[in-house]
């Protein structure tokens, strides 16, 4: 039973859900319509019966007055009672020994009440009651008169009350109907920018076209909303422009290593075919050859494995942890220094803490490293420095190459762009845009200028962090465990 009547709100929020929002508003119009037309009945109703009831019991007493008066003139026993005209109001006389008197052809009453009998006995001077008989209700007022009483009954009269409720609740209907549709006009007007709002939407889903801007129009929600899809459709259009600029970027690159590597091994395949190959290609040539080949797929490797990391986004999606930037900046050195033994790379590093991810941030100092060993000369290490400076760890790379011109130093960090002087050496461009994308994504920043010692200062700035608390030590045995211990 109560798992059955824990579903019965779930679906009613479900159905409630499933309705478009002009019929909500619809709804919701006409429900506070109702509501309030409701509320309003209620209490007038109320107020209504109130006044009524005040009204007639205001007419009891005076009528109770004149006909007391008329009974002390004439005494109880002789006071003339009309006739009972078939409406109207009902009298009685309380004699002094208890009887009663009523008009002729006046219907029965309800009982002489006990508190009534009192007031004729003198207790009190008068006396409102009301009650219900077996058809309907009514109102008693007893008033002491001479050494009695007499009493003049209301029978309740619904009617007027009736008659206002039926008149309010064809109000009510009329209210809640136009409240229906002034909440669908409303909706319908109010929810009109959004209509046109999801129609652009549909046309540039459809169409693909996102360069064409929704027009702001409204005011309020409606034009931040505007705005924030057109933001959104901006952000779309950039992504895509990426997309496709790295896409022709990673053609164009990849077209020249491949158009070698293919010339290549289609010479190797045309000698092996005619049987020629060791007479065509002494074996110092065919080694030549084959290195050749080798450095070529290597080439194809790391362009590949960048434009991976590139194509990635910022960073991946390894999560972000405490770290010491100095261990990350010796695993890359020592990984640099695998991958190119005769450069020599110096290290000169202090403990610094930052929050990161730790193989993004390894890749991004891997890629300084290497781009230093490129340039520096067969005697001279690759500087590698880390420090800390007020609330930033602040990592520089210092070659002793040639240095780069200044009209490279706004290009530097673009992805394929490689300087005149640097289009014999090996690389695709991409390892200092990498390390762009990586410090922008940890919120630091990357800049390059001139060494002391003639090359380029790559510097490399990310926000620091508290270091870890340090581990609590252990509880020193006391001197009896000790003992025991030993």
């Amino acid at each position: 039973m109560s798992r059955h009547a824990g579903r019965e709100p779930r679906r009613l929020t479900r159905w409630w859900r499933r309705r478009s929002l002009r019929a909500r508003m619809t709804v919701i119009a006409a429900t506070a319509i109702a509501v309030s037309v409701f509320v309003a009945f209620q209490v007038a109703s109320e107020l209504l019966a109130w006044e009524l009831q005040d009204t007639a019991e205001d007419q009891l007493r005076a009528d109770s007055r004149v006909l007391a008066r008329n009974a002390e003139r004439a005494g109880l026993e002789q006071v003339r009672l009309s006739p009972y005209p078939g409406s109207g109001q009902l009298v009685r006389v309380i004699l002094p020994d208890g009887s009663i008197r009523t008009p002729a052809g006046q219907p029965a009453l309800p009982p002489v009440s006990e508190r009534a009998g009192r007031v004729a006995q003198g207790a009190s001077a008068g006396l409102m009651e009301s009650g219900d008989s077996e058809e309907d209700g009514y109102l008693v007022y007893t008033l002491r008169a001479g050494d009695g009483a007499v009493q003049v009954v209301r029978m309740a009269d619904d009617e007027p009350i009736n008659e206002f409720g039926f008149g309010m609740l064809l109000i009510g209907l009329l209210c809640v109907v136009g409240g229906a549709l002034v909440g669908l006009t409303v909706a319908r007007t109010g929810l009109a920018p959004i209509d046109r709002l999801t129609a652009a939407a549909v046309r540039v889903a459809r169409t693909r076209d996102l360069d064409a801007d929704i027009p702001d129009e409204g005011g309020g929600e409606i034009r931040r909303l505007i705005r924030s899809i057109n933001d959104m459709l901006a952000a779309l259009r950039d992504s895509r422009r990426a997309q496709r600029l790295l896409a022709e970027d990673a053609a164009h690159e990849l077209k020249t290593p491949l158009t070698s590597l293919r010339l290549n091994v289609e010479l190797l395949i045309r000698l092996d075919r005619r049987g020629t190959l060791d007479s065509a290609l002494p074996a110092e040539s065919r080694t030549r050859l084959l290195s050749d080949l080798g450095a070529q797929v290597d080439e194809l490797s790391t362009l590949v494995a960048e434009l991976t990391d590139l194509a990635r986004g910022d960073v991946s999606d390894e999560s972000t942890e405490l770290l010491d930037f100095a261990d990350v900046v010796g695993a890359a050195a020592t990984r640099a220094g695998s991958r190119a033994p005769d450069v020599e790379v110096a290290l000169d590093v202090t403990s610094v803490w930052v929050s990161g991810r730790p193989a993004a941030l390894e890749r991004a100092v891997l890629n300084l490293i290497d781009n230093a060993g490129k340039w520096s000369p067969a005697d001279q290490p690759v500087q590698v420095r880390l420090r800390a400076e007020g609330a930033s760890a602040v990592l520089e790379v210092d070659d002793a190459g040639p240095g780069i011109d200044a009209a490279d130093v706004p290009r530097v960090f673009d992805r394929f762009y490689r300087a005149d002087s640097a289009r014999a050496l090996p690389g695709s461009g991409l390892g200092l845009s990498i390390v762009q994308r990586v410090v922008d994504a940890h919120g630091g920043r990357a800049g390059i200028a001139r060494s002391a010692r003639g090359g380029a200062l790559l510097r490399v700035v990310l926000p620091a962090a508290a270091p870890p608390a340090p581990a609590a030590p252990a509880a020193r045995p006391t001197t009896g465990e000790d003992t025991a211990a030993r």
